[in-house]
């Protein structure tokens, strides 16, 4: 679903998920060496192209008022937890 059919929904509950740019930059260079791909100057591990990434995803979340999580140095477990409170917080909100 892209960003435009999401829009349309009927009070969906979006989360945004965000890493660092930095940690972004590692799991893809780790991502390229297990597929021996080597395009190190390629946008897909630039550090700067990564951070305007991250920004601009911040930034459709905000305009959404769509709550965002930093997961930089959170477990998958942590995640789900976060993820699951704000649907149990969403549910208790009246839908206006």
């Amino acid at each position: 679903m892209v960003a435009s059919q999401v829009e349309e929904l009927a009070h969906p509950l979006v989360v945004g998920l965000y890493a660092s740019p930095e940690r972004i930059v590692q799991i893809r260079q780790n991502r390229l060496l297990g597929l021996k791909s080597h395009q190190d100057d390629d946008q897909y591990i630039d550090r700067k192209a990564v951070a305007e990434e991250v920004t601009f995803s911040r930034r459709l979340c905000a305009k959404h008022n769509w709550p965002i999580i930093d997961v930089t140095r959170r477990s998958i477990e942590e995640t789900a937890a976060a993820v699951l409170k704000l649907l149990a917080e969403r549910r208790r909100l009246p839908v206006s």
